[in-house]
């Protein structure tokens, strides 16, 4: 099927927010995708949006969250922390309980922690793959899914570009994921984002030159990945960068 814009957006935690922040500046300028793909925490922000919540509604229910309310310490089950509390948030607010009853397609991409490779969700429940493709390794534990378990999409693939790239005319593409990896301490948190950063960040390169419209906020990586109380300072970069970009591209 033939889609004329389709919308790619990537992982990065609360960074994630951005992708709120782009959507609004879209509406504002008429530009409606007709397929999203998304990962981790675009994954998130794809789900709530094609879902039917406007942009700003989706920023401000991240507002009030903490990674201590949204998680539960859980050794040694396969990660330091269960992320059932935010699979409970999650699950309360969307109305869609499958891919079919979206608003809008969507896409979402896991990584399958046993054979190895990404793979793309688009049908059939919504909210597993969902918090599937949000489940860092170690620090969370693997989902699930059938009989194979799922991490994180960011480990093999943290910009979906490609897997909507053929059936699009046009993509836009917003990609909030760590292009540097900041200063950091030799503690278990520091070095699992560390070595994060450079896994996303090696992993986006081919999708990044797949874009027709490339949006990348600036001093996003100013924010670390659960920095929640930045929220709205989050999606303000989104919208800002998002203006300039699709103004520059000839959107009015």
């Amino acid at each position: 099927m033939a889609y004329k814009i389709g919308l790619a957006l990537s992982g990065g935690g609360i960074r994630g927010i951005s992708h709120a922040g782009v959507l609004m500046a879209m509406e504002e300028l008429n530009i409606k995708p007709e397929i999203i793909s998304g990962v981790s925490a675009g994954s998130i922000i794809g789900a709530l949006y094609a879902d039917g919540y406007k942009p700003l509604e989706i920023a401000q229910m991240f507002e009030d969250i903490s990674f201590k309310k949204m998680t539960k310490l859980d050794v040694p089950a396969g990660g330091f922390f269960s992320i059932a509390p935010f699979a409970r948030f999650l699950g309360k607010r969307l109305k869609a309980k499958n891919f079919e009853d979206l608003q809008i397609p969507l896409k979402i991409v896991a990584s399958n922690f046993d054979t190895g490779v990404p793979e793309t969700f688009s049908e059939g429940n919504l909210l597993k793959p969902v918090i599937a493709s949000c489940s860092i390794p170690v620090l969370f534990v693997p989902q699930k899914i059938k009989n194979n378990y799922y991490v994180d999409g960011g480990l093999l693939k943290n910009f979906p570009v490609s897997t909507i790239r053929e059936d699009c005319d046009l993509v836009i593409g917003v990609n909030v994921g760590p292009l540097v990896a900041k200063k950091y301490k030799v503690n278990i948190m520091d070095v699992a984002f560390r070595t994060y950063h450079f896994m996303f960040r090696a992993n986006t390169l081919a999708d990044k030159a797949l874009c027709d419209i490339l949006i990348e906020p600036e001093n996003i990586y100013d924010f670390d990945l659960f920095e929640t109380d930045k929220v709205m300072e989050i999606f303000d970069l989104g919208y800002q960068k998002a203006m300039e970009v699709l103004k520059a591209k000839g959107f009015h």
